[in-house]
């Protein structure tokens, strides 16, 4: 792309990708047990995105709403529909049912030659809580500005400029331009698999661009992810149980990290996030915020309240040691403290309810911000260890328990990362032993007469492997000559620190060059924080299409 067209209208592009990004993210598309209103959610988006793409003037491009290929249940890849699930429909709805009238959206530009060209694709579900959008001195802010409808808007603008490009040179694109727009990223990846999956389609390109949250930075790679869920259950106090499940979990998840040592992967990006406790969390990926306990006795005497806050301290101590004081720490979004407190503790008259805090975000910036359930498990370990002092202190048996938590059962669901060093059958195993170990220690502790408690995990939602591309393919050395252009040379290239649709690809299709590269941090997507710059977004827009021109 010229110097010249590359700088074209750039502010009143910028304008339109801004309107256009507020647009989009004003449309509520996460996923629910309502598949209706996801199908009109659904089909909004894509009635929004055609009109844009009509707009354009490729010879030969044609627009489809493909259905979802119901052959993905029976593939390995599959994610089972969770996200369905409802007390009307506990079991869920199976493929048929959840997307009958359900797509992707598919732009197919023809090229010069017949020679394969280049997939682009963005996911436009998000996931809950839904942040309505706003924008601002240049900024979109909202639930998807950056995960991911920031990445469908830079492939809308890089059609438009690429289209200007043809339009005064009298040309097309040299190798045909395939662009997804596809639903279910968040949940596991369906929507993809679904066109991974299509040997024909596959037929007409040989390399693939995921548009996700990188800062713009390319990746050829990707961390792996599993989401894991631990159902206790039996006559233990289970809150207790589940803290000790928690602490084992993260101590396999820095096992697992001493041993990722992987060339594409220095980072070691293998982040343990435990995103949901009972009633507390919206998204095993996403970073709790917010979860409550009680410390239940009858009339507690001050002692027992000074015994509690030292516990209480002694728990945080415990937990800030490992990781970080996220209350001294500020948010680049924000500017104020990522955290403003760990907890409240507020006496009642049958003992003190704990709220404890965190910084919510996607689990790749786990390290970045802070789990409410990793540290509430941390402070009831620490009174757990106190009980004996406890009862003592009270006359009486000491309880905790979770806020709002049905009885007889708890469950706790997160996900592991790893990366190409481990596989998920090795991940899944170390997983459930780990949690199976930290029953086993609580039961230890408070006696053989509650051996009855168990825990069971499965790993029925996302389960996304790791892959390692070739970092010198000819995809990537376009990818990143077209950064040079751009005026961002990138001189170190890695994997990508987080999972998403782009494994389908590479893992379905073994050589294929498969880059990440996109607007926006993962550190904002799934917080509260969400956005994105719309500076990014045109780079972006910029560098797909001179990558294309370079095809």
């Amino acid at each position: 792309m010229s110097g010249a067209s590359a700088r074209l209208d750039a502010a009143p592009l910028q304008r339109w990708m801004g309107d256009l990004l507020v647009e989009l993210c004003a449309i509520d598309t996460s996923p629910r047990a309502d598949v209706a209103r996801m199908r009109e959610a659904e089909a909004t988006v894509f009635a929004i995105i055609e009109r844009e793409l009509a707009g354009l003037s490729f010879p030969g491009a044609a627009i489809e709403r493909r259905p979802i290929n119901p052959a993905i249940a029976q593939h390995p890849f599959y994610s089972p529909l969770h996200q369905t699930k409802s007390p009307d429909r506990p079991e869920g709805l199976g493929p048929a049912e959840a997307y009958a009238g359900r797509c992707n959206l598919l732009y197919r530009i023809p090229g010069l030659s017949d020679r394969p060209g280049t997939v682009l694709n963005a996911h436009i579900d998000v996931i809950a809580p839904y942040v309505p959008p706003t924008q601002d001195d240049g900024i979109v802010r909202g639930r998807g500005a950056c995960d991911d409808k920031g990445g469908v808007v830079a492939i809308l603008a890089a059609l438009r400029l690429l289209d200007a490009q043809c339009r005064t040179t009298g040309t097309r694109p040299a190798c045909p331009v395939i662009a997804m727009f596809v639903i279910e990223e968040e949940p596991g990846g369906n929507g993809s698999l679904s066109l991974a999956i299509d040997r024909d389609l596959k037929a007409s390109y040989d390399n693939v661009v995921v548009l996700e949250c990188t800062g713009n930075r390319i990746h050829p790679a990707n961390r792996g992810a599993v989401w894991y869920q631990a159902i206790l259950s039996g006559d233990a106090p289970l809150l207790e149980a589940a803290a000790f499940v928690v602490g084992e979990l993260e101590d396999e998840g820095r096992a697992i990290k001493a041993e990722s040592r992987h060339v594409l992967f220095p980072q070691r990006p293998v982040q343990t996030c435990h995103g949901m406790l009972g009633p507390f969390g919206q998204h095993p990926s996403r970073i709790c915020g917010e979860a409550t306990f009680r410390v239940r006795c009858a009339r507690p005497p001050a002692a027992v309240a000074a015994l509690v806050r030292d516990c209480l301290e002694a728990g945080l101590a415990e937990y800030v040691g490992r990781y970080g004081d996220k209350t001294q720490v500020l948010d680049r979004a924000t500017g104020r403290p990522k955290v403003a407190r760990h907890y409240d503790l507020t006496p009642e008259s049958t003992g003190f309810q704990v709220t404890v805090y965190g910084a919510p975000g996607h689990m790749g910036s786990i390290d970045e911000n802070d789990g409410a359930i990793t540290k509430l498990a941390a402070l009831v370990r620490a009174l757990v260890r106190s009980k004996r002092a406890l009862n003592r202190l009270a006359g009486c048996e000491v309880t905790i328990e979770l806020v709002g938590a049905a009885q007889g059962a708890l469950c706790l669901e997160g996900g592991q990362g790893f990366v190409p060093t481990h596989g998920m059958d090795e991940i899944t195993t170390r997983l459930r032993g780990a949690a199976e170990r930290g029953l086993s220690a609580y039961l230890a502790r408070i006696g053989p007469h509650q051996a009855t408690t168990t825990v069971r995990v499965s790993y029925d939602k996302l389960h996304n492997a790791a892959f390692d591309g070739d970092a010198d393919s000819r995809a990537m050395r376009r990818a990143l000559a077209a950064a040079a252009h751009c005026g961002r040379p990138q001189s170190e290239v890695a994997g990508w620190t987080v999972s998403c649709d782009a494994r389908l690809f590479a893992l379905e299709y073994p050589g294929l060059p498969v880059l990440t590269v996109g607007p926006g941090l993962v550190e904002h997507a799934h917080s509260d924080q969400e956005h994105v710059r719309l500076e990014e977004v045109d780079w972006a827009a910029r560098w797909i299409a001179a990558y294309l021109l370079d095809g």
